[in-house]
Order: structure tokens, then sequence, then C-alpha cells
């Protein structure tokens, strides 16, 4: 059976039951990696001290974007979530080794 696609111009792949072209693929990389910039530029203090959590943080919204079927839609809300996660992570660390009790810190 010839499973090639007629049309050489157009590269496709089946992915989750869909067919999808080259273009539409980078253009999802391309969303993703925006998406990740944005929010890499919001938390920039951070990426200074924790860049590794960070990077945690962005790989697993990923992971958890590319299982469903518009990664490129629910990466940023996934990313948010995560990221947000380790910086109140973080700002725990700072009071806990501050000796500050987390109720001065909600106040």
């Amino acid at each position: 059976m010839n499973t090639q696609s007629n049309n050489p111009v157009v590269s496709q792949n089946q992915v989750c039951g869909h067919i999808v072209t080259l273009g539409a693929c980078q253009r999802v990389l391309a969303a993703i990696e925006q998406a990740k910039e944005s929010v890499k530029a919001q938390f920039a203090s951070l990426r200074k001290d924790h860049e590794h959590m960070l990077q945690l943080a962005l790989n697993e919204a990923e992971a958890m974007a590319w299982q469903t079927t518009y990664p490129h839609l629910l990466f940023p809300a996934l990313a948010m979530e995560k990221v947000q996660a380790v910086n109140t992570w973080a700002v725990r660390q700072i009071a806990v080794r501050n000796g500050r009790s987390l109720a001065a810190l909600a106040a």
C-alpha cells in the first residue's frame, strides 16, 4: 500500500489521529517557544535564582500540553500555573530562611 502523499511539496505526518503538515507543526512549536520566552521574561527574577526549577516547570507544562490535541493553546496557561507554583515556593523558602512566618508574608 502506498502511504506517501501525492503532493510532494506538503510533507504530512499523522499525529494523534490527525493529518498534520510540517508547516503546522512548525507553527505550533513556534507558538510554544514564544510562550516560553514570555513566561521567562515575566519571571526574570525567579530565573536568576532558580533557573533549574523554572526550566523543570516549563518542561513539565510542555509535556502535559503535548498530551492534548491543542498543545499551543494549553501550554501558556499550564506554564503560568507551574511557574507561579515555583515562584510561591521560592518566596516561602526566603521566608523560612529569614525566620518569618507565612502569616507575616500574607499581610
